[in-house]
């Protein structure tokens, strides 16, 4: 970090940009429950897959479900000077901060502890060149948040939903947070929409599938999508093989490639959108 010192650069609190990471997308929700790391990682392996140069940030302290869901559970290498060499699996570069707490215990963070534990992992992570890192936020609006928020510059946000109402306020909190802090919402993606039933292959719309879309509509977010509530996403999650990892033709997976094809195009227009004063950091 010497570089930079000779305009007040140590005395500035940031956000700085990673140097090399070209987008930092944040994946969040108003609530738990709503399969935010299940559409983080999915959105993380597909990145990959579709050929794009990809890391995972797990930065939800409560639960980081990271290392089940992309199977990886050794311990990240510490380099010299301190850095931190990601983990890397499907072609993604991954850190959690479930690998420094093995086991089950659960954490009671204090908000400045986690302020310090979210920069350095952002900036002591040799992430290397990056086209996209998503980052998998901890459920609802607080300190972990803001802590990113005012670390490094988020290229934007995607809100998680479910149809079912009570998930839907949360949602909109979640929207204005984004908001609040001045990070562009790529949109807001419905998961557990409809269910495909097995046998006759029908939709059946256990929560009323749509809220979504009207809630993205009505706050003025592009709505991303809606990923069905499919057994085989679950347990791609829960056995360590993202459903995306199919390809794009399965059908488990086909939603959720859409999906990331629309937040590609939404990082493309927030960017194009983007003021010309803000600086690229090559």
């Amino acid at each position: 970090m010497a570089h930079g010192h000779s305009h007040g650069a140590a005395t500035q609190q940031g956000p700085f940009p990673l140097p090399g990471v070209s987008n930092i997308i944040a994946v969040g929700s108003g609530k738990g429950g709503v399969g935010k790391t299940t559409i983080a990682v999915n959105l993380a392996v597909a990145l990959a897959k579709m050929g794009y140069k990809t890391g995972l940030l797990d930065a939800d302290i409560y639960g980081p479900n990271v290392p089940l869901m992309m199977a990886t559970n050794s311990q990240p290498r510490v380099l010299g000077e301190n850095r931190i060499e990601p983990l890397q699996n499907f072609g993604v570069k991954i850190i959690s901060v479930g690998f420094l707490n093995p086991g089950d215990k659960p954490l009671v963070w204090r908000g400045p502890m986690l302020h310090q534990i979210i920069r350095q992992f952002l900036q002591q992570v040799v992430w290397g060149e990056l086209d996209y890192l998503v980052v998998d936020l901890p459920p609802g609006t607080g300190d972990v948040v803001i802590s990113l928020f005012q670390t490094v510059p988020l290229t934007g946000a995607v809100v998680v939903s479910t149809p079912s109402d009570v998930s839907l306020q949360d949602g909109r909190k979640a929207i204005e947070m984004f908001r609040t802090g001045r990070v562009d919402v790529l949109g807001i993606v419905e998961n557990m929409s409809h269910f495909l039933c097995p046998h006759c292959q029908q939709e059946i719309d256990i929560f009323s599938k749509g809220g979504v879309a009207r809630t993205a509509k009505e706050f003025d977010v592009p709505f991303l999508g809606s990923i069905e509530l499919d057994p085989d996403i679950r347990k791609g999650g829960d056995s360590g093989k993202p459903a995306v990892l199919e390809g794009e033709t399965s059908p488990h997976a086909k939603s959720l490639y859409e999906f990331t094809k629309q937040v590609i195009m939404r990082v493309a227009e927030v960017k194009a959108n983007a003021p010309g004063d803000v600086i690229k950091v090559q």
